[in-house]
């Protein structure tokens, strides 16, 4: 199956343009440096690492920036309260930004140009639109005309007078329509490090929000890109205005593709910090590991809502076990370390290695079908459950654990090509980059190892005893009841046991 890829613009999906080996450019709005990141700042980039993931293996050549809004009027506003300077202040936040995609693997993002860096462009940009009576100026700063913009409203579906009614605008009586939003802006008082040089009737001051993305996009990728991505909530007024001066300027789509991405949700209410219920991804790695964070933010369709709560993230943790119990099942048995396989990066690799159906391949056929219909993570992470499960039951089937000598044959290649193909598919989705860190027993370590391996030692006798006690009587179970009781009340503390024939382990998690 062909990609097919959904745009806001056009609302519906359509074949991607491109075909591989072609280079593709993606801009995704980023952060206003003013606070720490939280949960929510981190969807648009997990997603948009994921179809960067994906369209590579595909054979695309991905060239991804994302922007960092450094000047606003949000973080003049928080450094005047933290008795800072807004260079400082986003300088600082920058960091802890570039720290939570790190912590959450997201690799993919090429460059980050910063507004600041790109004034004169913005400077050029907004004298173009004067000179095409797009843009007028008046003594406070310089607006872009709506009115001069016969399709002003495309992208959000919805015509001028609707936005004024649903937008907080603020009243303006220079501008000639209530919907013109500023190109510059000039505001005596506000601290000399955020006002720069113009040759505009009203002097020194700084660029509007939009021109911002508008002169980084086109600077950095050129004048149409191939995908322009970001939040649900910023398809107005941002990227509504975006477009509107955009191709007001060049004369050219703007855009290939619009792709937005739904928001996180806290019961019923969008996680932001205008609501006051964010969660800062500092905090949140504290009681969750990073992988089980990129995992919910993958469950869904990325269009859809992303419903975010304690339980949800305990239920994906639990899930993960799984996968970490079957890699060291899949390294007993092979000899090779999960974390160490070196998945083929290129559907045509892919291809070579699978020349074959196998289940492996099979269950990877089906995952790349679910990403070829507009990146749906939500249903490719369905696919890897399936793989995992059919992994293990080959392995119950062929009795790998019991009978090592089984271990050879074209039934293990089968299982060890498949465990490629999990890793695979664990690789584009940002998964499973490194192993889980080991829960740490404190000091008396060695204390609970030795009480632990009492308590199993106890468990094996009574599993002994039980087994002499069903001969004689097979409906007779209460002695196996007593070693599923130690099994499930080690389970409420937090421990796992796994009963093999070379004999129980146990491990915290």
């Amino acid at each position: 199956m062909a990609l097919q890829v959904y745009s806001t613009l056009t609302r519906k999906k359509e074949p991607f343009h491109k075909k591989p080996g072609d280079t593709v450019t993606m801009y995704v709005c980023g952060p206003t440096v003013y606070k720490p990141s939280h949960i929510g700042h981190m969807v648009g980039p997990v997603i948009f690492d994921t179809v960067k993931r994906y369209l590579t293996y595909l054979g695309y050549k991905v060239k991804w920036i994302v922007n960092i809004t450094d000047v606003d009027d949000k973080l003049i506003n928080r450094a005047k309260e933290l008795n800072t300077t807004v260079p400082e202040l986003s300088a600082k936040m920058t960091e802890d930004y570039f720290a939570c995609l790190k912590s959450l693997n997201v690799t993919g993002i090429d460059h980050f140009p910063k507004a600041t860096d790109h004034i004169g462009g913005m400077i050029e940009v907004i004298q173009a639109l004067i000179k095409k009576d797009y843009a007028y100026e008046v003594d406070d700063g310089v607006y872009f005309d709506v009115a001069k913009d016969a399709d002003y409203g495309k992208l959000s579906n919805r015509d001028p007078e609707q936005m004024e009614a649903g937008a907080r605008l603020e009243p303006n009586p220079k501008k000639r329509n209530p919907g013109d939003f500023a190109l510059w802006k000039s505001k005596p008082g506000e601290p000399k490090e955020v006002q720069f040089e113009s040759p505009f009737k009203c002097g020194r001051g700084r660029p509007g929000w939009h021109i911002e993305c508008t002169c980084m996009a086109i600077k950095e990728l050129g004048e149409t890109l191939d995908i322009h991505g970001g939040g649900l909530d910023l398809q107005f007024p941002h990227h509504e205005n975006e477009l509107a001066q955009s191709e007001s300027w060049t004369d050219k789509p703007f855009a290939h593709f619009w792709m937005h991405n739904g928001l996180l949700k806290m019961g019923s209410a969008k996680m932001a910090g205008s609501v006051g219920n964010v969660v800062n991804i500092a905090d949140l790695l504290k009681k969750h590991t990073a992988e089980t964070v990129r995992f919910l933010l993958l469950s869904t369709h990325y269009r859809s809502p992303i419903e975010y709560s304690e339980e949800r993230l305990d239920e994906i943790a639990r899930s993960l076990q799984g996968f970490y119990r079957f890699f060291e099942r899949y390294e007993r048995y092979t000899g090779v370390n999960f974390y160490s396989i070196k998945a083929p990066e290129t559907q045509e690799a892919f291809s070579k290695l699978y020349n074959r159906r196998t289940e492996g391949g099979n269950w990877f056929e089906s995952f790349c079908g679910a990403l070829d219909e507009d990146f749906n993570t939500g249903n490719a992470i369905g696919f890897l459950y399936q793989l995992l499960n059919e992994l293990n039951r080959h392995a119950d089937r062929e009795g790998y654990e019991e009978h090592p000598e089984k271990r050879k044959g074209q039934q293990f290649v089968d299982f060890t090509e498949g465990g490629i193909a999990l890793r695979t598919m664990g690789t584009i989705l940002g998964l499973f980059w490194e192993p889980p860190a080991k829960q740490s027993l404190g000091e008396d370590s060695t204390l609970v190892s030795g009480l632990m391996q009492l308590l199993l030692d106890l468990r094996n006798n009574l599993r002994a005893t039980a087994k002499e006690a069903a001969k004689d009587n097979p409906l007779k179970k209460p002695l196996f009841d007593q070693t599923d009781l130690i099994r499930k009340r080690l389970g409420e503390l937090g421990v796992t046991l796994e009963d093999r024939p070379g004999g129980t382990t146990w491990r915290v998690g």
